[in-house]
């Protein structure tokens, strides 16, 4: 099966750092699995927020992570490495990969290979496993929320603000997001939020009271972090939880202590690309049996912006830093 591989691939890289047009198409060679790993024949990538912070320079990858950018794949098995028996060659996966999306031909853990159920495209596929990864862990597993709870989530149209959205309405959580304008906020209403608050036209915050009847949420998921730690912490009701998944407003906040001590708030947050494998396969665990089943029955599906040809990575790259996508940005290899 080895033998049948070419030596060389397409992958998307840059030689040093910079806006969208530093991307460009090179030749390398194609990887081989090693224990645990499969060899994806990729047919397309996701194409996330994280990718645009790595070409930036500010998010390097991890120790032992290919350099090409790229956290999400689909396509078809090309090779197991040892040890591998839960996949066959030729079958459709989709995968969390660390890096190496942008590329013909990319290496996953097996363990953190989700099957392509019939009736879900693989374009489709490739926009799932980064935001169903995020969203899982930090919503259901370090948010703790639960049936009967309130969310709110910052970016509402976003690919993780999107997934957020729709999980949440499918375990009973009343979703609040916040978007940046009527439109959006139409969007996200559309794709499965209770409510969409226009923060540009209104403060948040009070929002939040108004419709909660000065309740507040119990979860906040939040990308944005810096002065907007403060303004979520006054969302929240007593015993809530604030979990921060980016910093794209800045890494540092000021907040009252007192006041998560009195209220009993929980604090916490986490990146995604730098954890261990066993626990990554945990997570695809946990999202095989709780998740996954919606993906099979048709419930759940991304929510699609553009497919971009793969020569056209950088005007992927150009559209996601502009901010007017609504959902997931994806590839075509």
């Amino acid at each position: 099966m080895l033998a049948d591989l070419p030596v060389t691939m397409t992958a998307v890289g840059y030689d040093a750092p910079g806006g969208p047009e530093v991307l460009r198409p090179e030749t390398v060679t194609v990887p081989r699995p090693g224990p645990g790993e499969v060899l994806v024949k990729v047919a397309f990538a996701g194409v996330n927020r994280p990718d645009v912070v790595q070409r930036l320079g500010n998010y390097p990858p991890p120790p032992g992570a290919s350099p090409i950018p790229g956290l999400e794949v689909s396509g078809t098995i090309a090779a197991l490495g040892e040890g591998v028996s839960q996949f066959l060659p030729g079958q459709e996966v989709c995968a969390l990969v660390s890096g190496g999306g942008y590329a013909q031909y990319c290496i996953a853990k097996a363990g953190h290979c989700l099957p392509v159920p019939e009736g879900l495209s693989l374009a489709e596929a490739a926009a799932l496993p980064e935001t169903l990864f995020t969203v899982w862990h930090n919503v259901f597993e370090r948010g703790l929320a639960r049936e009967g709870e309130w969310l709110l989530v910052h970016g509402g149209t976003s690919g993780i603000g999107t997934m957020a959205a729709m999980l949440g309405r499918h375990f009973g959580l009343t979703v609040i997001v916040t978007c940046g304008s009527p439109d959006k906020c139409a969007a996200a209403l559309k794709i499965g939020a209770h409510h969409a608050i226009d923060y540009k036209a209104t403060d948040f915050v009070e929002e939040v009271a108004r419709i909660t009847g000065g309740r507040g949420v119990d979860v906040v998921l939040d990308m944005v972090a810096g002065s907007y730690v403060a303004r979520n912490l006054k969302c929240l009701a007593p015993d809530g939880r604030h979990v921060t998944i980016a910093v794209q407003g800045g890494a540092k906040a000021e907040v009252n202590m007192a006041v998560v001590m009195t209220r009993r708030y929980t604090l916490t947050g986490s990146t995604l690309r730098p954890r261990t494998d066993a626990f990554k396969e945990a997570v695809a665990q946990e999202i095989l049996e709780c998740a996954w089943p919606l993906v099979e029955e048709g419930l759940l599906r991304p929510v699609m912006d553009t497919r971009f040809p793969f020569a056209e990575a950088p005007a992927a790259h150009a559209r996601m830093e502009a901010g007017d996508h609504v959902g997931k940005i994806v590839l075509e290899v």
